[in-house]
Formats: C-alpha cells, structure tokens, sequence
C-alpha cells in the first residue's frame, strides 16, 4: 500500500512537472522570478523529449509499483486518468521530437511577450 501510494504521488509529481514545462511562462508572466524555475526546467524537458532519454521519475515510479507487487498499470483514477497523459500509446520518437518543439514554441512565444513587457516598461 505504501509503494503504491508512493508510485502514485511521484505520477502526479511527473503529471505537475510535465504541466509546468509546457506552461510555465504563463507563471513567468504574473511572477517574473519563476523564470529561475521555469527556464531549468523546460530545458530539461526540451532535453529529454529530442534525446529519447528516459525522465528518472518513470523508473522511480516503475520501481515503486514493483515493490508494491503491482506488475503494472491497472488500477484507479491515477493509473487510467493521469498515466495517458503521460504515456501516451502512440508515443514514438516523432512524436517526442513534435512534443518537444511544441514546448519550445509555446514557451519561445510566452518569454517574448515577457521580454517585449519589461523592455517597454524600462
């Protein structure tokens, strides 16, 4: 129980994570200073959709779920609702490449708006 319940918090961890790199700038745009937070991690996730590399919080996950004796995803709300999210079916390298550079455009999008706010205000 306390594996499971481990393996579905680093989920919601991975689900918020994801979340904030595709839309952190909006957070960026009322709280300048979350860039300090933000810009590290849409690098990271940028990084890791073009490079194929695995996100260490899907073993951490996959190794919870072991301990807990699960040998994989069925279960509740978390494993049918969030874990699509994140782990999509059709997910192929195309579609990481695709998915990282919509995180790039959206987030290149959001920081111009940033920089062309503070410029005009200084």
């Amino acid at each position: 129980m306390l594996y499971r319940c481990l393996a579905d918090a680093v989920v919601l961890v991975h689900l918020s994570f994801v979340a904030f790199v595709v839309v952190g700038g909006l957070i960026v745009l009322r709280w300048p200073r979350a860039a300090w937070l933000h810009v590290p991690a849409a690098l990271w996730g940028v990084a890791v959709e073009w490079s194929g590399a695995v996100c260490p919080l899907t073993p951490l996950e996959v190794m919870f779920r072991r301990w807990g004796g699960e040998a994989g995803y069925a279960g509740g709300f978390v494993e049918h609702t969030v874990l699509p999210l994140l782990y999509p079916a059709a997910l192929t390298r195309g579609v990481q490449v695709v998915l990282g550079s919509l995180v790039v455009a959206i987030n290149a999008i959001v920081y111009a708006v940033v920089f062309s706010t503070y410029a005009r205000r200084a």
